[in-house]
């Protein structure tokens, strides 16, 4: 049994050591050979619910599977290098539990564990409160296998099944407030729908109002420009019946002017000088005859004072000749002056 040699010899150095320091000692043999666990522990998510690990089936069928000589070889060198208690089925309880079903009377191989179970201990409180369940029941399962009686083994594990159900409660309580939350969150996607509805109802309201006032006032400003046009259009209706009126009336005044002279004036009008007009030589060569009306207005002292052409025939050949024959007439002096109206024929033949 030499492989177990070293640990007889720490078994023999720890118990000689005071409560405190052997205390002290686990701890710091845990802290120092435990790290490795808790690394690959801190790797893995935490579990709530873990596959139940008993003492029955805490040693794997792999480990129990190999020879005695297997199991010492396989423990010293776990030892060794420190994987005390960790990873599953390659740590030094694990090959020590198989090696002392195999040879239940091997002292060094009870000593060795005697030495192991306070680090088990620790490992288990530290995977507990590190929520690493299913560890904490594996280690568990080593201890209670190595020792039903341990004085630690119901304390840790009700630790294990009370901060279980903490996880599962604070679980549950985060379910719970996660279902608030989303309960909150469709109440107030509900509620921002119905006031996006209602804002775009009312937006489309005031729109179609907004619409209506625009048709609206359209439709009264066309009515007014429509009324405005007629408006406008019966003024220059009006203006133009009147101006055309007061046209005829002119033009009724004007005749009754003229004939009143003509009539009467004429008769008191004396020539003095009546020169024929010139005949136009175009209309000469051409032999065009035709006659023009001029009405005229004599002055007091006899002459002419304004002509104008009345009609002509054919128009505008002989009016100017005409205008400027009247011009120079010469009659006696009258009192007062007289328009009359006198027709001047042109005839190329004399």
């Amino acid at each position: 049994m030499t492989e177990v040699q070293p640990l007889q010899r720490r078994a023999r150095r720890l118990s000689v050591l005071p409560p405190a320091a052997l205390a002290l000692a686990f701890a710091l043999a845990a802290c120092q050979k435990e790290q490795p666990a808790q690394d690959d522990a801190a790797t893995a998510k935490p579990a709530a619910a873990a596959p139940a690990v008993t003492a029955a089936n805490a040693v794997s069928s792999k480990v129990a599977a190999l020879s005695a000589d297997q199991l010492r070889e396989a423990a010293r060198k776990a030892y060794g290098e420190n994987r005390l208690y960790a990873p599953a089925e390659d740590n030094a309880v694990e090959y020590y539990l198989a090696l002392r079903d195999k040879a239940p009377g091997d002292a060094a191989v009870s000593s060795a564990l005697t030495d192991l179970l306070p680090m088990v201990v620790i490992a288990i409180e530290q995977s507990v409160n590190r929520e690493d369940f299913a560890e904490a029941q594996r280690l568990s399962a080593l201890l209670e296998k190595a020792d039903p009686q341990h004085p630690a083994l119901a304390r840790l594990k009700n630790s294990i099944v009370q901060q279980q159900g903490l996880v599962a409660q604070r679980a549950e309580q985060q379910k719970l407030s996660a279902e608030e939350e989303a309960k909150r969150q469709a109440e107030l996607e509900k509620k921002r729908q119905e006031d996006q509805r209602r804002q775009q109802e009312e937006a489309a309201r005031q729109l179609a109002q907004q619409q209506q006032q625009q048709q609206q006032t359209a439709e009264r400003q066309a009515a007014e420009q429509r009324a405005a046009e007629q408006r406008a259009a019966e003024q220059r209706a009006a203006e133009q019946r009147a101006a055309e009126q007061r046209a005829a009336e002119q033009r009724a005044a004007a005749a009754r002017t003229a004939a009143a002279p003509a009539a009467g004036g004429a008769e008191a009008l004396r020539p003095v000088s009546t020169p024929a007009p010139r005949y136009p030589p175009e209309a000469l060569r051409a032999g065009t005859s035709g006659e023009v009306q001029v009405e005229f207005t004599v002055g007091t002292d006899g002459s002419v004072t304004a002509a104008r052409v009345v009609r002509s025939n054919p128009a505008r050949v002989f009016d100017r000749e005409a205008v400027n024959a009247v011009r120079k007439w010469r009659f006696q002096p009258v009192s007062a002056p007289v328009t009359t109206r006198r027709t001047i024929g042109f005839n190329p033949e004399g």
